[in-house]
């Protein structure tokens, strides 16, 4: 399976053959019911919960245009690795990828990853404003600017993952072909060229650094003013109300955060056994954001009660928090 590159007169890989991760050949069905659950239960609870924030006329605040976005982000970044990779359980030929359909996986991934956490720092700048500056707030973050917000951090993280799938796939594979994770990922794909990656290794950690750095830092900076602005508050119960709109954000953020920086500060680490930090924010943590935003916001649990017709009766909802 390989074929002949004109450019380079050089055979190339075709297909590549990811390994998957570790101990799940030894139990194949039982890991694939376990990846059924998940991958159902991501998929069912982030379309409910933006069908619930687009339909609800409650949940009409930016932060829940937001979280819509969210919902519809962890669904397709699911979508991306766990089907390939329960496909890759159920026989040796599912595990096999061409090289055309790797770079789509790199890139949707990457996209959809690099996406979301531009849409974490936008969330973190809504709740500044929000807290912060609760008199210009509505000017500030009204429905058009939600939207150039949202086609942003859209539009940013399709160049982002296009600059690193293009820096990945212009270099020579022409074998091994045996990717050692369980999605076509950076690190693991820059292993199999044929051509010295000191210089693309050194970009994605330049690129990918900067970008979650930077975001991370003014995700950080936010929350250092809305902290400030919450200890100023006198009552406790606006203290407790103005926490509870922000506690959600930071326990996704740091959810999202902390398993990739074990992967790309070092990408020679990459293999097998360095799949649990991925897992864990590429299929554990998109099956987690619906609830954790669930529980935390009486607003989503009433909307939710109403459109389940759990509770048939129409309560005040009270005005949504800010």
């Amino acid at each position: 399976m390989v074929f002949k590159s004109e450019y380079l007169n050089q055979t190339v890989v075709s297909h590549f053959f990811l390994e998957g991760l570790m101990y799940t050949g030894d139990h194949p069905s039982l890991f694939f019911l376990l990846f059924l659950l998940i991958y159902s239960t991501t998929v069912t609870g982030n379309l409910l919960i933006l069908l619930t924030v687009g339909s609800d006329p409650h949940l009409r605040s930016p932060m829940y245009h937001f979280l819509g976005h969210l919902s519809f982000l962890d669904a397709c970044l699911s979508t991306v690795t766990v089907p390939k990779v329960m496909a890759g359980l159920l026989t040796p030929e599912g595990k096999v990828i061409s090289f055309q359909s790797c770079a789509v996986q790199l890139y949707c991934f990457h996209f959809l990853a690099s996406t979301e956490c531009f849409l974490y720092t936008v969330m973190a700048y809504d709740r500044y404003l929000a807290i912060c500056q609760p008199l210009h707030y509505p000017v500030a973050m009204s429905r058009r600017m939600c939207a150039r917000l949202a086609g942003i951090t859209w539009a940013t993280g399709a160049v982002h993952s296009a600059v690193h799938t293009s820096l990945t796939f212009h270099l020579l594979y022409c074998g091994p072909h045996h990717v050692a994770y369980f999605f076509c990922d950076i690190p693991p794909v820059l292993k199999l060229a044929c051509v010295d990656t000191t210089i693309n290794e050194l970009v994605m950690l330049a690129n990918i650094g900067i970008v979650a750095a930077g975001c991370l830092i003014l995700i950080v900076i936010s929350y250092v003013f809305i902290v400030s602005a919450v200890l100023r508050i006198r009552t406790a119960e606006g203290q407790r109300r103005a926490f509870s709109t922000c506690s959600a954000h930071l326990t996704v953020v740091l959810l999202y955060y902390l398993p990739p920086v074990c992967i790309y500060l070092q990408p020679s680490s990459s293999g097998p056994g360095a799949g649990a930090p991925a897992v864990f924010y590429t299929i554990v943590t998109p099956m987690l954001n619906p609830f954790i935003y669930t529980l935390r916001n009486k607003e989503v649990k009433r909307a939710l009660r109403r459109r389940l017709c759990i509770n048939p009766r129409e309560t005040p909802a009270g005005s949504p928090p800010p």
